[in-house]
């Protein structure tokens, strides 16, 4: 019986682990069966293709894919945008299948398919033709060598994955350069033990780092905890921060507070900062442990009931409006002629 399997085309570019991006000594992006690298200069071999060009000029360059294994292989090539994954911000393009807009509208490889000997190389001519309307700054993207092949996993329910390799192209089109970023949706999770002092309070601070300018940002973040009274609490650089974080993408990452005070009142600001641009964006706490908040809130609730119980008590009854009085004419008696002199 033939073993269901699933394809997967997305999951070979967006998966760090499947993208060899990776820079080995010969400057070629390899996964240890085939490589992608740009055609070495007469200066030096390239790491990437590093590009530059004015709205409405069309560039030419090569690439070439060499095959490390003992059997022919054959290669889907073309060319795609990168963006930042929302996992972990690393460098990823977009599938075969995804609407390309920059560097995988623009780029063209003069042949779609490559057949590449075992143990060979092939080298491959593309054309890159910015438009004339495209916008000034950073454009990533990446040429992209796709085995056509589709391996398939082990056990009852096995999962195929065509890989891809791919030589990373950053193209800088010719204007006004706006480094800009941006400090969002910042959060504050605490983690406190049910008793005060049983236990030691942690925090989780969620935010999202979003790159607003048009050019690649290199960005550090500075955490900065204050207490009551502005005590300082916690200060640091993170860690985990995108190594390069893509025009326009957005980021969202998260870093644990060790240690977090479990009662106190204060804030948490997170400084952002790259080469020309530098945000910041702050967010209040409480901590307070679940045991002291259910002890105030039913205190709370006590001393509400109390002072109305209390307040009915000793409301004093008031006393009726009396009835207007009515004002009597005086009796004046008739005279009658038979009492007339």
């Amino acid at each position: 019986m033939r073993k269901p399997y699933a394809l997967l085309l997305s999951v070979f570019l967006v998966l760090p682990a499947l993208v060899a991006l990776m820079a080995t000594p010969s400057y070629a992006a390899d996964n240890g069966s085939w490589s992608v690298y740009p055609v070495s200069s007469r200066i030096a071999a390239r790491p990437y293709f590093y590009l530059s060009a004015d709205p409405g000029q069309t560039l030419r360059d090569k690439v070439t894919v060499a095959n490390k294994t003992g059997d022919p292989l054959t290669f889907r090539l073309y060319a795609a945008d990168a963006y930042n994954t929302a996992r972990d911000g690393g460098f990823a393009v977009r599938t075969l299948a995804e609407k390309q807009r920059g560097v995988g509208a623009w780029a063209r490889p003069a042949r779609s398919r490559v057949t590449v000997p075992a143990h060979g190389k092939v080298t491959v001519p593309f054309t890159l033709r910015v438009p004339e309307r495209a916008e000034p700054g950073d454009h990533p993207g990446a040429l992209v060598a796709l085995d056509e092949r589709i391996e398939k996993g082990s056990g009852s329910l096995s999962v195929g994955v065509r890989r891809a390799v791919a030589a990373r192209v950053y193209l800088r089109v010719g204007g006004p350069t706006v480094p800009a970023l941006a400090v969002e949706k910042v959060r504050l999770t605490h983690h406190q033990p049910l008793i005060p002092g049983t236990g030691s309070g942690t925090a989780t601070v969620s935010y999202t780092l979003h790159n607003t300018g048009n050019v690649t940002l290199n960005p550090k973040v500075r955490l900065r905890a204050e207490g009551l009274f502005g005590r300082t609490l916690l200060s640091r650089e993170l860690d985990g921060i995108p190594s390069e974080l893509l025009p326009g993408q957005r980021v969202r990452l998260t870093a644990p507070w060790h240690g977090a005070p479990q009662l106190d009142w204060g804030d948490v600001t997170l400084t952002a900062s790259a080469a020309g641009t530098r945000e910041s964006a702050r967010v209040s706490f409480l901590a307070l442990p679940w045991l002291v908040a259910v002890l105030v809130a039913a205190a709370a609730a006590a001393a509400v009931v109390t002072l109305r119980v209390r307040r009915a008590r000793v409301r004093p009854s008031v006393p009726g409006r009396p009835s207007p009085r009515v004002r009597t004419t005086p009796f004046r008696p008739r005279s009658s002629r038979s009492a007339r002199p």
